[in-house]
């Protein structure tokens, strides 16, 4: 619960929400709290189970393969030529190389869930007050407190 007051208020302070919003919100979790609990949501629902891959935007998108496949070894398992997004791993994706801007950070990372559904995962976590969000950058995904994606998959 406190993740999720701090995601708001993070949220307005950076104009993201208006106050009628962030009121809103507050509200809701207020009235849904204790049926959350009582109905056993903490218990139930999906559970992150693995760090499924990091996204890092970078500046050369070629000399940052080379260093992943040179010194980790890892080959590329797929690749998104129009937006220019290359995955390097074994036999799935590890490391998502973007060449964007701005360079240097990691854009979001991915938790893997065992048996994903995103229909029920997205009710969850409307159930906890949070948004899921998708677009090409990181995917089905939520924000995290500091506004950091953390995709779902």
């Amino acid at each position: 619960m406190d993740a999720i007051i701090s995601s708001l208020l993070t949220r307005f302070e950076r104009g993201a929400l208006t106050r009628r919003e962030l009121i809103r919100g507050l509200a809701m979790l207020t009235a849904t709290s204790g049926t959350a609990t009582a109905a056993g949501l903490q218990d139930a629902g999906f559970k992150g189970a693995r760090i499924d891959h990091v996204s890092i935007q970078v500046t050369n998108l070629q000399r940052s393969i080379d260093f992943y496949r040179n010194v980790f070894r890892l080959s590329v398992v797929s690749e998104d030529k129009s937006n220019e997004i290359v995955r390097l791993g074994i036999t799935k994706p590890l490391v998502s190389l973007h060449h964007k801007s701005p360079t240097g950070i990691v854009d979001h990372f991915a938790i893997g869930v065992d048996q994903f559904n995103k229909e029920s995962v997205t009710r969850d976590l409307k159930q906890l007050g949070l948004s899921p969000e998708e677009n090409i950058d990181a995917g089905f995904h939520i924000k995290d407190p500091e506004g950091l994606g953390v995709q779902i998959v």
